[in-house]
């Protein structure tokens, strides 16, 4: 009965995977295939395998420079969120006072704000600020990596004050005593322990600023400022869509996060964990 039990559980974990990976496998085939064959079978396998397909997405959409984009902001972004959510994190957990107990409460709690209520009155306020202030926030780079930290950090420090949770005080203390300040107790002794953690920010953030669209549509109009995300949008036009073309723009632009995630994926679940329990 328990052999019986355990392979009808097997195969519901066996169907739900396919479920799961069937768009990835239907736009993976389709990527190769031309049009016609396309609407014929949108299933089955492409007579040949040419990758002419990718070379004329990675033209139209013009892949090398949004690919650039993308890096430039996504990396810029992850480092001022890891730097700022791990120093406020850790401020927040050795105040250990009401205040900051409130402060927590008030970055957690912002997680739970969807973006969609926000996005006109935010874009209002950035184009305030380019007008009044003269800091251009709108159709910059600059300004997508600002709101990209604002609406990022959160999360980050929620995991990161988990995580600190764990790490001795008294290494803090003997760094102390030994001369080091505030900022060396934090920068020697205190970020080196994060090193889990940081991948698990990194991995998360990273899967969702890359392949975020709405914000950078908000922000971005000018074509040398798109990201991958955006340039995938050329393909989807007003009466026609370039099927084929659109699978291997999207192919295209997933591939950097999968093989980011690959070589960083042994840490997430643990960062994850032992940031919630601990």
């Amino acid at each position: 009965m328990k052999k019986t039990s355990k392979f009808i559980l097997e195969a519901l974990l066996v169907v739900i995977a396919i479920l799961f990976l069937s768009p990835i496998y239907i736009m993976i085939v389709n990527s190769f295939k031309t049009r016609s064959e396309l609407y014929e079978n949108a299933l089955a396998l492409p007579s040949s395998f040419s990758f002419e397909y990718y070379a004329q997405a990675m033209q139209k959409m013009n892949f090398l420079t949004a690919f650039g984009n993308s890096l430039f902001v996504t990396l810029i972004s992850l480092l001022f969120i890891v730097v700022l959510a791990s120093m406020t994190a850790w401020m927040l957990v050795r105040s250990n006072n009401r205040l900051s107990q409130i402060i927590f409460m008030v970055l957690v709690s912002t997680m739970l704000i969807p973006f969609q209520t926000l996005m006109m009155p935010l874009m209002q306020v950035m184009g305030w600020i380019g007008n009044t202030l003269h800091i251009p926030m709108l159709n910059t780079h600059g300004g997508l990596i600002f709101m990209n930290v604002g609406f990022h950090a959160s999360m980050a420090v929620f995991l990161y004050h988990g995580f600190i949770k764990s790490v001795p005080i008294a290494l803090e203390e003997a760094a102390t005593l030994d001369g080091c300040t505030k900022f060396g107790v934090f920068w020697r002794i205190v970020f080196p322990m994060l090193k889990t953690i940081t991948i698990t920010v990194a991995i998360l953030d990273v899967i969702m600023m890359w392949n975020d669209y709405l914000l950078p549509s908000l922000t971005l109009s000018d074509k040398g400022l798109r990201t991958i995300p955006l340039s995938t949008f050329y393909f989807f036009g007003e009466f026609t869509i370039v099927w084929n073309l659109a699978m291997a723009g999207l192919v295209l632009s997933i591939i950097p996060v999968v093989i980011f995630y690959f070589i960083a994926q042994k840490h997430i679940i643990k960062g994850v964990a032992e940031g919630a329990v601990k």
